[in-house]
């Protein structure tokens, strides 16, 4: 059966996705190009797919099409991306779409950068378009930033779901049209009538609420907080018993420490609930009886990293394994018979290593596969299971089809105290040699992150560009356990910072790289860690360029101040000497190389007065420093535009830093 199973994905998948382009390959504007496909999901019957694409360079639009044969897309809805964009789409029925928003803008009453988050349903045609997420009058006493989310897709009920929506009070107490409610809760909610009905009253430290798949709540989040209102970190869970209205202790999880266990999803068949809990001081999948014994079962565990993520499938979101990153992306599938098919399809697809289940129809006869590679970032297929066949669909970065793109290979270097230290090397795919090469140490942002290896379109555009890139998984890093971790990538800058210089050196070291030509290029974090490395070792990098940089640790501490959790942000960050030694704008006379700053206005992560203020610092001590802002753009600079720009200017910046 497996043989023949490899042999029929074989005959389908030689049909080319799209047809290639004669036009002339502009690196800059191919690798800057937003995904052409953001999101993907299959309609509960099979036959239908519903995706979100860019459109007019920040926007997006959700398109559904029938799979059948000769079939033609239909538009359900667009956003400009100024600043709504459309994050993804999901189907409550085979004709309803659920899709949520997302903005980041300035808010005068928070006075500052803060992003928001709605729901909306809307008809696969683009008709009955409705807001779920809770109205807000102009009474209202506060701003829901959080719209909701679905909590139970109620398979069983035509467009109808459970969501967690946030209820803010408003002036008008006493009145038909005043709430007292405030927090979030739970509402059983028609998506085409708005008809609703309270499953779980609001609560105020209500954060998230997780059911069983067959429309029972079964946990909600709690966050504890200090008097008022500050909050410790620490999630408390409590549990429902099968057929009981009482809540019972779960577990606490501290968010900041990631200790305690942290429940994901529950199975109602086996009556666990399953999550992450650290054993060896590494992520762990373990489950949780949902009665009166509360069970504890350790069902796996990976002795060298953290689990990454939980694997599930169907609109009932069964759980069907794990995943977790080594030397690659790796797959634990607890079914035979789905680790039997993926198995068969990485088989038929030997270029594409990394092959998951997407999405399913509802009696998962039909699966949305997904499957991409370091030297491919992906196309999406659906596999008919009864007919064994798989069909092309859609590719992920369109503009790179036909390119020649780099592979990635696993290395490792000795840090300063001789630790070795786990990175990604990705060198020109036209380098003759790999000697003398212009290169770039990458540092990943977080810091509480890490790179995988797999498709990186800053790496990638980089390597097309003639440079080796080197991406360390510095001390500091998520995934390789608490040992790793340390502190964390501000408290422990020192450490992280050696690490990421220790890059550098080892490519010199190696013969890649030209010492005269070694630059570093960083974003958020990474462009901390850049900024940084320059000014504890000057003069060792030619040239920094650094995207949505943290400058100043002081302002980072700090920018929370008022909200709920600044206490926790002060707390991560740290506090005492360490703040003045680990912020570059306070030593900006140490770095003696060239520095191009990009920063968007409206980054609700690290502010853009952290670039202003830095490139200010830099020319007022003499040094060579461009900064680049977009006013209405987030951190993530989601504008083909913008990121086209960032690559071709960072590009010539190096090269003329480099004499090349």
């Amino acid at each position: 059966m497996l043989k023949r199973l490899v042999t029929l994905v074989l005959l389908c998948v030689c049909v080319p996705l799209l047809a290639q382009s004669a036009k002339p390959f502009d690196a800059a504007v191919a690798f800057g190009a937003r995904p052409s496909i953001i999101d993907l999901s299959l309609s509960p019957d099979g036959a239908s797919v519903v995706y979100v694409v860019p459109i007019a360079d920040r926007g997006s639009a959700v398109y559904t099409r029938s799979l059948a044969a000769g079939a033609k897309e239909q538009m359900a809805m667009t956003a400009a991306g100024k600043p709504d964009r459309i994050s993804g789409c999901d189907w409550v029925s085979n004709a309803r779409l659920v899709c949520s928003i997302y903005a980041a803008t300035y808010n005068s009453l928070a006075a500052k950068v803060v992003t928001f988050t709605r729901l909306v349903a809307v008809d696969a045609d683009g008709k009955n378009l409705q807001l779920l997420s809770k109205h807000e009058s102009v009474y209202a006493q506060g701003v829901a930033f959080f719209g909701g989310d679905v909590v139970d897709w109620l398979p069983n009920e035509d467009n109808a779901v459970l969501m967690a929506r946030n209820y803010v009070p408003d002036e008008h107490l006493g009145s038909s049209i005043g709430s007292a409610a405030e927090g979030l809760g739970v509402d059983w909610v028609d998506t085409r009538t708005l008809a609703s009905k309270r499953i779980e009253p609001p609560s105020e430290n209500a954060v998230d609420y997780i059911s069983d798949g067959q429309g029972n709540v079964r946990i909600v989040a709690l966050r504890e907080r200090e008097l008022q209102r500050v909050d410790t970190g620490v999630i408390s869970y409590r549990y429902r018993q099968r057929g009981s209205r009482d809540w019972h202790k779960l577990s606490d999880y501290d968010s900041v420490q990631h200790s305690g266990f942290l429940p994901l999803a529950v199975d109602p068949d086996l009556n666990v609930a399953y999550g992450f809990k650290k054993t060896d001081g590494r992520m762990a999948l373990y489950s949780v009886s949902l009665d009166d014994s509360l069970q504890e079962k350790l069902i796996y565990a990976n002795p060298e990293v953290d689990l990454s993520r939980l694997m599930t499938i169907g609109r009932r979101h069964r759980v069907v394994g794990v995943t977790y990153d080594t030397d690659g992306h790796h797959a634990e599938v607890f079914v035979p018979e789905l680790a039997q098919l993926l198995a068969a399809l990485s088989k038929a697809l030997p270029e594409q290593p990394s092959v998951r289940v997407a999405d399913a129809s509802a009696d998962e006869s039909k699966l949305l596969i997904f499957a991409g590679s370091d030297t491919d970032p992906g196309a999406y297929y659906l596999f008919d299971r009864k007919a064994h066949a798989l069909s092309p669909l859609l590719a992920v970065r369109e503009p790179l089809r036909g390119a020649k793109l780099a592979h990635v290979k696993a290395v490792s270097y000795p840090g300063a105290d001789g630790v070795t230290i786990p990175a990604y090397l990705t060198l020109p795919p036209a380098a003759e040699s790999a000697k003398g090469l212009p290169a770039i140490v990458l540092p990943h942002g977080g810091p509480s992150a890490r790179d995988v290896l797999g498709f990186n379109w800053l790496a990638q555009f980089y390597a097309a560009r003639g440079y080796a890139v080197l991406q360390p998984n510095f001390r500091g890093s998520c995934g390789y356990g608490d040992a790793w971790l340390e502190k964390n990538g501000f408290k422990s800058w020192s450490t992280a910072i050696g690490d990421v210089l220790a890059a550098g050196h080892w490519l010199v070291k190696e013969g890649i790289a030209d010492p005269s030509k070694l630059g570093i290029v960083g974003w958020s974090y990474g462009g901390y860690a850049a900024l940084q490395s320059a000014v504890v070792e000057p003069g060792f990098f030619k040239a920094v360029v650094a995207i949505a940089p943290i400058t100043d640790l002081s302002a980072l501490r700090n920018e929370w101040s008022g909200w709920s959790n600044a206490q926790l942000q002060r707390d991560f960050v740290g506090d005492g000497p360490e703040m003045h030694a680990g912020s570059p704008i306070e030593h900006t006379d140490k770095i003696k190389v060239p520095v191009l700053l990009f920063h968007g206005g409206a980054d609700s992560n690290v502010s853009v007065e952290q670039s202003r203020r830095m490139a200010a610092r830099l020319k007022a001590s003499g040094s060579k420093c461009e900064l680049v802002t977009w006013d209405d753009l987030d951190h993530q600079l989601e504008a083909s535009t913008a990121r086209t720009q960032m690559l071709r200017e960072s590009d010539s910046f190096l090269r003329t830093a480099f004499g090349m």
